[in-house]
C-alpha cells in the first residue's frame, strides 16, 4: 500500500535524477519521464500504481503545456508564415490522418478508432525537434522554417481533435448528435470567451498587478488558467482546450511575459509527470509478445511519415536535400500524441492489444529522433546526394558581393548589434560585407542597397566566398557560443593573424573563445553594466571627470589590448593628426621571419615607439607578453603604436 508521502518523495527522486541524467546526456528530460515511467510503474517495479488519481494529476501538465502553447498563439505570426503552416503543415497532418485511416481500416480496425490513430501518429515532437534544431542553428534555415510551420499547425490541430476524441468513442447511432453538440458547445464556449472574456480579463489583471504582490499574481494566474480549464470540462470539452484558450486571451495582454515565466515551473514539473504516467502504460510483457507489430509501427512512423513529409516538401517548392531535412526532423511520433493516444484508451476506443505497441512504437520513434536530427547532415547526403548546387548558388551571391572588396570587415550577424556597428563603420568609411542567415531580414534591406548577403557565417565556404583572404577583421555580433567556435576555428585554419572580435551575453565563455583565437570578447552584462555604474554615478554627484576615470580603470583592466586608448571628455581627440593615434595592428610570424627565435627585448620594437600588447600562439593568447618571450614561427603579434611604427615594425619582425 503506498501512502501519499510516499508517492510524492519517489517522483521528486526520480525528476532529479532523471533531469540530471539527462542534462548529462544533452537529451529532453521528456524521453527520460518516459523510460522512468515504465520502470517505476505496475507493469515493472510496480513503486508506483498506475491509479485514476494519479492520471488525473498528470493531466494538468497537459493543462499548462495547452497554456503555453496559448501563450505562443499569435495571429501576426500565422499570417506571416501562413503558406507553410496552414499549406504544408495543414497538407501533413490532414494526410497522415487520412493515410494511416485508410491503412488501419484495411487492417480490420473500426473507422472511428482508425480516424483517432491516424490523429495520433500526425503529431511530431515541439519539444524534442525546436530543442535539437535551436542548438544546431537551424531553425531559421528553409527545412528549420518547414518543420516549426508543420509543429505549429500541429499544435493548432490538437484542439480540435481533443473534441473530435470522445465524440468518436460515443455508439454510433449517437455519434452525429454528440459531434454537433460538441462543437455546438465549442463554438459558444470559444464564442464567449474570446468577445466576452477578453474584456474582463484585461481589467482584471491590471487590477490584480496593480497590487504589486508576486504571490497575488502568480495565484490569480493559477485560478484564472483551472478556472477556464474547469468552464470547458464542465461544458463537456477537455481541460486542456480551455488553458488552450486561457493561453491565447493572456497573450494579447502586456503580461504575457510575466505570465510565462509564472507558469514555467508548475508547467515543467507536472508535465514531467504527465510523461511518467504515460511510461506507466507501456507493458513490456505484451510489448515483447508483440515485438513484430512495435518494429513495423516504428518503421511506418518514422519511414512512412518521413517519406510523406519529403514528398510534401518537395510539392511545395523545397529542394531535395531540404525536403530530406525537413522529413528527418518530423520523423517522429509527439507529446501531443500521448495525450490523444492517452484519451482515446480511456474512452476504450482503442483497445489495449493496439494500444500498447502504438504507445512503445511511439517512444521508441522519439528515443531515435535525436540521433536522426543530429546526423542529419550524413543521412542527407546519403539520401539526396552532394547540397553543392543549392550551396553553390549561396556562396556565388556572397562572391558576386564581395567581388574587388579589399581591406573589408566581415560582420557576421545582421540584428540590431550588426547595424549599428555597420552604421560606425560607413562613418568611418570602412568597407564591410554582412552576413546573415535570416532570409526575411535580407528581404527587408535589398533594396536599401547595404552590403548584406544570406549566409550562414559558421561555414567555412561562406567565409571565403566572403572574402577572407581579404578581409582586415571579423566581427561576430550575434552572441551564439557554438557559431562563434565555429568562426573561429574557420578563421584560426585560414588566417590566423586576422583579429576576430566576439560578442558574448555575460563572461561565462570568454575564456574559451579567447583560446579559441579571439582577438577580444565584449560581454553585454559587463558594458551594460559599465553605463548603468555611470549613470548612476553621476545622479550621486561624482564629478564626470571621475567617473570617466573609473569606467576607464575597468575597461583597461578588461579589455587588455585597448589600454591607453580610452581618454577623457576634455582630450581634443580630433585636433590631434590621426596618424600620430595609437592603433592595432596583427602580423604573423612565418617561416623564416627575422622575429622568429628572438625574444621581444632583442627585438626593440619599443624604439619604434610600438608595444607587443598579445601573442596569440596555438589558441593560446598572452597578454602582456614578458620581453624575455621567445617568438616562435606560427605566432600571431598583437601590436599598438602610430601607423608609420606599425609598417617599421612588421619590417623589422618579418626582415630584420
Amino acid at each position: 500500500m503506498h501512502s501519499s508521502l510516499q508517492l510524492v518523495l519517489i517522483l521528486l527522486a526520480v525528476a532529479v535524477l532523471v533531469a540530471a541524467a539527462a542534462r548529462a546526456l544533452r537529451l529532453p528530460t521528456m524521453l527520460g519521464y518516459l523510460v522512468t515511467g515504465v520502470a517505476i510503474g505496475p507493469f515493472a517495479l510496480g513503486w508506483i500504481p498506475d491509479s485514476a488519481e494519479a492520471r488525473y494529476l498528470a493531466e494538468f501538465g497537459v493543462v499548462f503545456l495547452m497554456f503555453s502553447i496559448g501563450l505562443e498563439f499569435s495571429l501576426a505570426r500565422l499570417m506571416t508564415m501562413r503558406m507553410t503552416v496552414f499549406g504544408f503543415g495543414g497538407a501533413q497532418v490532414v494526410l497522415t490522418i487520412a493515410l494511416t485511416a485508410v491503412i488501419a481500416w484495411l487492417l480490420h480496425l473500426p473507422l472511428l478508432a482508425a480516424l483517432a490513430l491516424g490523429g495520433i501518429m500526425s503529431m511530431s515532437s515541439t519539444a524534442i525537434v525546436s530543442k535539437l534544431l535551436a542548438e544546431r542553428l537551424e531553425i531559421q534555415t528553409p527545412h528549420g522554417r518547414q518543420i516549426f510551420g508543420a509543429l505549429l499547425f500541429q499544435d493548432l490541430a490538437v484542439v480540435p481533435l481533443l473534441i473530435l476524441i470522445p465524440a468518436f468513442a460515443k455508439e454510433s447511432d449517437t455519434m452525429a448528435i454528440t459531434l454537433g453538440l460538441a462543437v455546438f458547445k465549442a463554438v459558444v464556449v470559444l464564442g464567449f470567451l474570446l468577445f466576452v472574456g477578453q474584456r474582463i480579463m484585461r481589467p482584471w489583471f491590471q487590477w490584480v498587478a496593480g497590487r504589486k504582490s508576486p504571490e497575488l499574481f502568480t495565484l490569480n494566474l493559477l485560478l484564472f488558467t483551472l478556472g477556464l480549464a474547469f468552464l470547458t470540462e464542465s461544458a463537456g470539452l477537455s481541460l486542456a482546450l480551455g488553458a488552450f484558450l486561457a493561453g491565447m486571451l493572456v497573450s494579447e495582454t502586456e503580461y504575457r511575459y510575466q505570465v510565462e515565466d509564472d507558469i514555467k515551473p508548475f508547467r515543467d514539473v507536472l508535465l514531467g509527470l504527465f510523461f511518467v504516467t504515460i511510461g506507466m502504460r507501456l507493458d513490456l510483457a505484451q510489448v515483447m509478445l508483440d515485438w513484430s507489430d512495435v518494429l513495423l509501427l516504428v518503421v511506418a512512423i518514422v519511414v512512412g511519415k518521413g517519406l510523406l513529409v519529403a514528398g510534401l516538401a518537395m510539392a511545395f517548392g523545397s529542394t531535395r536535400p531540404t525536403a530530406v531535412r525537413t522529413a528527418l526532423g518530423l520523423a517522429q511520433a509527439g507529446e501531443f500524441g500521448f495525450v490523444l493516444l492517452a484519451q482515446a484508451a480511456d474512452l476504450n476506443l482503442l483497445g489495449a492489444a493496439i494500444t500498447q505497441p502504438v504507445l512503445a512504437a511511439m517512444v521508441l520513434s522519439m528515443l531515435i529522433a535525436p540521433f536522426l536530427i543530429n546526423r542529419m547532415d550524413v543521412l542527407t547526403r546519403l539520401i539526396a546526394g552532394s547540397e553543392w548546387a543549392g550551396r553553390a548558388k549561396e556562396v556565388h551571391d556572397i562572391a558576386v558581393k564581395t567581388f574587388g572588396k579589399a581591406q573589408h570587415v566581415i560582420v557576421c550577424g545582421y540584428g540590431r548589434s550588426g547595424q549599428n556597428l555597420s552604421r560606425l563603420l560607413e562613418a568611418e568609411g570602412i568597407t564591410f560585407i554582412a552576413l546573415d542567415a535570416d532570409p526575411e531580414r535580407i528581404r527587408a534591406v535589398a533594396a536599401s542597397g547595404v552590403s548584406v548577403v544570406y549566409g550562414d557565417a559558421s561555414r567555412r565556404e561562406v567565409l571565403v566566398a566572403a572574402g577572407l583572404s581579404r578581409a582586415q577583421a571579423v566581427v561576430v555580433t550575434y552572441a551564439d557560443v557554438h557559431s562563434s567556435m565555429a568562426i573561429l576555428r574557420h578563421v584560426r585554419d585560414l588566417r590566423p593573424e586576422l583579429p576576430v572580435v566576439v560578442r558574448t551575453i555575460d563572461d561565462t565563455h570568454i575564456d574559451a573563445l579567447k583560446a579559441a583565437g579571439a582577438a577580444e570578447v565584449v560581454s553585454e552584462v559587463m558594458e551594460g553594466s559599465l553605463m548603468l555604474a555611470s549613470h548612476a554615478l553621476m545622479l550621486l554627484g561624482v564629478p564626470l571627470s571621475q567617473v570617466l576615470k573609473r569606467i576607464r580603470e575597468v575597461r583597461e583592466t578588461r579589455y587588455a589590448m585597448m589600454r591607453g586608448f580610452f581618454r577623457g571628455a576634455s582630450d581634443a581627440d580630433d585636433e590631434l593628426d590621426q596618424e600620430t593615434q595609437p592603433r592595432l595592428h596583427t602580423v604573423l610570424v612565418t617561416q623564416g621571419a627575422a622575429a622568429a627565435g628572438h625574444t621581444l627585448e632583442e627585438l626593440a620594437l619599443d624604439d619604434l615607439l610600438v608595444d607587443v600588447v598579445a601573442i596569440r600562439r596555438q589558441g593560446i593568447k598572452g597578454v602582456d607578453p614578458q620581453p624575455d618571450t621567445r617568438i616562435q614561427v606560427s605566432d600571431v603579434l598583437v601590436l599598438r603604436g602610430a601607423a608609420d611604427g606599425l609598417a617599421a615594425a612588421e619590417f623589422r619582425v618579418l626582415q630584420g
